[in-house]
């Protein structure tokens, strides 16, 4: 990690490449070859595009630009999968244009922007399948929280509009329904909570007879110490038993995201400041923050961390672990656990930081992004560079 500081400075990603490859092969062994699809928003750049592919997964992407990466590594249209609860006309006529997998409906606006596409002429039809809301509240927090009642996402089972959005399907010229979907939330760790929506949406799918049942992802990854996670295999067992018994005929799919990613990666960070306020607490301050990392200020979540010099050392010094921005709120770690010697110049590692740092990243302060390193055998490769202060002026009109 040293050398690869050294070469691309810091704040950097840093993904081991076999991970990565050794999570989706897990997936697929557990699910079937194209019966898992990459949720791209947890992380997503060409290589890892390619890699995801290669492996045979196919891949959901949630907007135009995410469907343009995509294709952009070589992936073809016709194994992406087209979400999102808003999509406009513009990235619905891409996907028709480019000729997505199917595109998964999430409301009846979305419907008549079809119809008026198909009717202009854009395509002749689309397979698609529906998004359903069932009710099924998952144990995360509640901003990603998503199978609940109230929420953006989906047509409603409990109101009556996922059977009138089949109906609605059914008869329409445009569309062919392949399929129905759920997803419950994200980072979730309850296998109940996946039972429960499997049931739920097994009651709702097998009258309609349909090829297709899209489970969605969700599965959690431990980002602390005693945090305990199902592997994808176990999450696969307990998801393919359940659809067994309940009946279910149609093609299993999920949509795993974070567990592909998450624990692939660490971000690498340079001490830069730290301050001993008696009585209070000390404060660490790297070169990073909430521009490559919101997850701690959007959600409270926990992260562990190291210094590369002493991996093995005890860490009896808690500190809140902060970034470089003019925030209170940027923070990384609210009580992090360091080695007592810290010191400004150290390298410091935090883990599993592999899903929704880089593609939630930002550029408050006008803070350059960082860049993305790939490892695998004992080599480094940059799949991702670092932003200049050029690209900053990139799309700024003066």
């Amino acid at each position: 990690m040293a050398d690869v500081a050294e070469e691309y400075g810091t704040p950097v990603f840093v993904y081991d490449e076999l991970h990565l490859r050794r999570r989706c092969r897990e997936a697929v062994a557990a699910f079937g070859r194209d019966r898992v699809i990459y949720a791209t928003k947890a992380f997503l750049c060409r290589a890892m595009a390619k890699l995801a592919y290669d492996e045979g997964m196919l891949l959901d992407v949630a907007s135009g630009g995410e469907l343009h990466v995509a294709m952009s590594a070589g992936v073809p249209a016709s194994a992406c999968t087209m979400h999102g609860n808003n999509k406009s006309s513009a990235e619905l006529r891409q996907a028709i244009e480019a000729g997505v997998r199917y595109v998964t409906v999430d409301s009846f606006d979305e419907f008549d922007r079809i119809d008026a596409l198909i009717a202009s002429g854009v395509g002749t039809g689309l397979d698609v399948v529906l998004r359903i809301t069932p009710g099924v509240s998952a144990h995360t927090h509640e901003f990603i929280s998503t199978g609940q009642n109230d929420s953006k996402f989906g047509f409603n089972l409990a109101n009556g509009d996922a059977h009138r959005a089949v109906n609605r399907a059914r008869r329409s010229p445009s569309v062919n329904l392949v399929g129905v979907h759920c997803h419950i939330g994200s980072n979730v760790f309850e296998a109940s909570s996946f039972a429960r929506a499997a049931e739920v949406m097994a009651d709702f799918a097998v009258p309609l007879d349909l090829p297709e049942l899209v489970l969605g992802g969700g599965l959690g990854v431990a980002y602390v110490e005693g945090e305990e996670a199902p592997s994808i295999t176990q999450w696969g067992n307990a998801l393919l038993n359940a659809c067994q018994a309940l009946g279910v005929k149609s093609r299993v799919s999920v949509e795993p995201g974070r567990s592909i990613v998450a624990a692939a990666a660490m971000t690498l960070y340079t001490v830069g400041t730290i301050k001993h306020i008696p009585n209070v607490r000390t404060y660490v301050s790297v070169d990073g923050g909430m521009s490559d990392n919101p997850r701690p200020v959007l959600y409270g979540s926990g992260y562990e961390s190291f210094l590369a010099r002493a991996v093995d050392d005890s860490r009896d010094l808690t500190a809140r672990l902060v970034g470089k921005h003019c925030e209170s709120g940027d923070v990384l770690s609210f009580d992090a656990r360091l080695p007592v010697d810290i010191r400004v110049g150290d390298l410091l590692a935090m883990p599993v930081t592999g899903a929704y740092g880089h593609s939630m990243g930002s550029n408050y302060n006008k803070i350059t992004r960082p860049p993305v390193v790939f490892c695998s055998d004992g080599d480094a490769r940059l799949v991702v560079r670092r932003e200049t202060f050029s690209d900053l002026l990139a799309t700024d009109v003066f």
